[in-house]
C-alpha cells in the first residue's frame, strides 16, 4: 500500500494543489496495478499529525508520500530532512502559531527522508519535470507532519516515508506573479517518485543514486 497525503487550503487560498496532486497520483498507481490511497491533512499543527499516524495506522501502508505547498519555489522539492522545530511565520488553520516549540518533546534533534530522494529526483528529471533536492522543508506545518511521519514510521521496519513540496499551480502563480506548475505535473512526479521509492532497494544510501544535488545555501 502507497499513502499520499497533501493538505486542505491555507493562507487564505481557495485551494491547495498538493491534495489535487496527491489525488491523481493515487489513482495514476492504482491504473498502474500498485495498491494506493490518498488522505487529506489539515493545516494545523497537532492534528495534522494525528491524521496522519491515525491513516498509517488503518491502511499499514509500505510507503508514505506526505506533500505540501511550496508557493515561491519554482521546482517539485524532495525534502531531505525533517527538524524537530515548530516555528510559524503565520497562524494555522486553527490559529495556533507555535514559536520555538518542539514536534516531539525529547525526540531526535532531526530525521532524514528514507526515500531514495536522488534516484527519485532523477526519474522526475527524465521525464521533464522541473525538480530538485531540497535542504530544508521550512519550520511550519509541512515540516511538522515530516517529522511526525518519520518519528512515526521510526519503529516500522519496512516502511518508508519522505516529504515532498510542490510549488503555486498554474492558475496561483499567474494570480500571484509567481512561479506555478501545472497540478497534473505535480502527479506525474509523485508517481514517479513513488516507483523509485518501491524499486529501490536496500537502504536509503545504498538503494539510492550517487551524484550532488547539494546546496551552497
Amino acid at each position: 500500500m502507497i499513502l499520499l497525503t497533501g493538505f486542505e487550503p491555507f493562507g487564505g487560498e481557495a485551494v491547495n494543489p498538493s491534495w489535487a496532486a496527491a489525488q491523481l497520483a493515487a489513482v495514476a498507481l492504482q491504473d498502474g496495478g500498485r495498491e494506493a490511497a490518498a488522505v487529506e491533512l489539515p493545516c494545523v499543527f497537532g492534528k495534522s499529525a494525528e491524521v496522519l499516524r491515525n491513516a498509517i495506522g488503518r491502511l499499514e501502508p509500505t510507503l508514505v508520500l506526505c506533500v505540501g505547498q511550496a508557493g515561491g519555489r519554482s521546482k517539485v522539492s524532495v525534502e531531505r530532512v525533517a527538524i524537530n522545530v515548530d516555528d510559524a511565520r503565520i497562524p494555522d488553520n486553527d490559529g495556533n502559531a507555535p514559536i520555538d516549540q518542539p514536534v516531539r518533546r525529547g525526540g531526535p534533534a532531526a530525521y532524514f527522508s528514507t526515500l531514495p530522494i536522488k534516484a527519485g529526483r532523477a526519474a522526475v528529471a527524465a521525464a521533464g519535470i522541473p525538480v530538485e533536492v531540497s535542504q530544508t522543508a521550512g519550520t511550519y506545518v509541512c515540516n511538522h507532519v515530516f517529522y511526525a511521519l518519520m518519528d512515526t514510521l521510526a519503529g516500522r521496519d519496512g516502511v518508508r516515508g519522505g516529504f515532498i513540496h510542490v510549488p503555486y499551480s498554474s492558475e496561483q502563480g499567474l494570480r500571484h506573479g509567481a512561479p506555478g506548475l501545472a497540478v497534473e505535473d505535480m502527479a506525474a512526479a509523485l508517481t514517479l517518485l513513488a516507483v523509485a521509492a518501491v524499486t529501490s532497494g536496500g537502504a536509503p544510501v545504498d538503494g539510492d543514486l550517487r551524484e550532488a544535488a547539494g546546496a551552497e545555501h
